[in-house]
């Protein structure tokens, strides 16, 4: 079954906890402490597969959660890191955060990316000891790793998108120009799922795909509708196939228009891409009806081939202008990541709460919501550094501080972010 689009959440590991422990050996009767520290949580990695081609594997399961790390033990032990959490792809696969519709990651060039980061862990108590402090009966929490709710969808990755209305003849054009084999038949629907073939001119290739039929309403999601525009998406060229036999008393002309206004209806920007017209089943057609079309596509501007496909008559003189034109056309669109916006990184119905508490003169912060926009913030860059400050404001946090008698150069902590505070 082909599936080409899933909602799926995903959750990394947390940190493990720092221990507290104290040395104990015969003859050693203050041993110190040494409490080891906690283990990484794990990631969770998405990795392109080739040798998947659909999502069906997220059919059934929804949630991924990846491994905590170990507590630290005694004995200066640290607690083991937990594995990655490795989830296989097919290549063309975009990754969106469901709730802003943020795309983060195109799996097209990239073969590895990491969703969600898992939780630190935590010190254990053998790392604070000082020459005034030799016995600290504390230690740290592991941090929670990262979670998220997101969107695949599979965009496939062909030079060339064939369109049309159903039965018009794009799987047998297919099926004569490559080693395709799509299912062929006189009945609509046959295709159902894209099939994609491997077109050789010379010493060049390119990838074509038989995108299944679409009818009037695909736009809105009528019949396959959506299900199958996406993947026209990333094409280079596209090629609308009409049958100007007006078989099924249909007119070739109002098909051409009707399939366009499906596309725009879509997405406007797929009427930007080039497109070739073609005139098949010529071998069954009028004079005045080939030239109708012919016509109407060089008043958008579009080239105009007539064939036969079921013979292969006029099939190679298309495929050779194709290959011209996508010498001249960028490659395959790839996505930019987007940031998803600091505001939506806080969970729907997650409290707005924190704790600060102070221990050995720092002032420590915790809250979980913040904790992911900590993550989430570039540090070096001064618009995201700022954005997190106003957050600290906003929240109440800095008024909190204010409260608690917090100094021009007291030390400020938030999980592993230290930094001394200026009002």
């Amino acid at each position: 079954m082909f599936i080409d689009s899933a909602k799926i959440k995903v959750k990394a590991g947390n940190g493990g906890n720092g221990a507290v422990a104290f040395h104990r050996e015969k003859y050693v009767p203050a041993g110190g402490p040494d409490g080891g520290d906690g283990g990484k949580g794990g990631d969770v990695v998405f990795v392109v597969d080739d040798n998947l081609s659909t999502l069906y594997d997220f059919r059934h399961k929804k949630k991924f959660i990846a491994q905590s790390g170990e507590n630290g033990s005694g004995n200066k032990r640290n607690g083991k890191s937990a594995p990655d959490l490795i989830i296989k792809v097919p290549r063309g696969t975009i990754i969106k955060e469901a709730e802003t519709g943020a795309l983060i990651a195109d799996m097209s060039k990239i073969e590895r990316f990491v969703a969600a980061k898992g939780g630190r862990g935590g010190f254990g108590n053998a790392r604070f000891a000082t020459s005034t402090r030799q016995a600290p009966r504390f230690a740290r929490e592991g941090t929670p790793g990262e979670e998220w709710e997101l969107i695949l969808e599979l965009k496939l990755l062909a030079d060339v998108g064939l369109i049309g209305f159903p039965n018009v003849g794009k799987s047998t054009l297919l099926s004569v120009v490559s080693a395709a084999k799509p299912v062929i038949a006189d009945y609509h629907f046959t295709t159902i799922t894209p099939v994609l073939g491997v077109v050789s001119v010379g010493d060049k290739s390119f990838v074509m795909a038989d995108i299944p039929g679409l009818i009037e309403g695909a736009g809105e999601g009528v019949g396959l509708g959506h299900t199958f525009l996406r993947h026209i998406e990333r094409c280079r060229l596209l090629v609308h196939i009409v049958d100007v036999s007006g078989s099924e008393g249909r007119d070739p002309v109002e098909d051409f228009d009707t399939i366009n206004a499906e596309l725009a209806t879509f997405n406007k920007e797929l009427l930007n891409k080039p497109q070739i017209v073609v005139g098949n089943k010529i071998d069954l057609a009028e004079d005045e009806q080939i030239e109708r079309l012919r016509k109407k596509a060089e008043e958008c501007g579009y080239p105009f081939f007539t064939m036969s496909a079921a013979i292969a008559h006029g099939t190679q003189e298309l495929i050779n202008c194709i290959a011209a034109m996508l010498d001249k056309l960028p490659p395959i669109k790839i996505y930019e990541s987007e940031e998803v916006p600091l505001e939506a990184l806080r969970k729907k119905g997650e409290s707005e709460g924190f704790n600060i508490r102070q221990q050995n003169g720092i002032y420590i912060i915790e809250a979980e919501w913040l904790l992911k926009i900590l993550n989430k913030t570039n540090l070096d860059d001064y618009e995201s550094l700022q954005y997190f400050q106003r957050v600290l404001q906003s929240s109440g946090i800095i008024a909190e501080l204010e409260r608690m008698g917090i100094q021009e150069g007291d030390t400020v902590k938030i999980y592993d972010l230290e930094f001394d505070y200026v009002p």
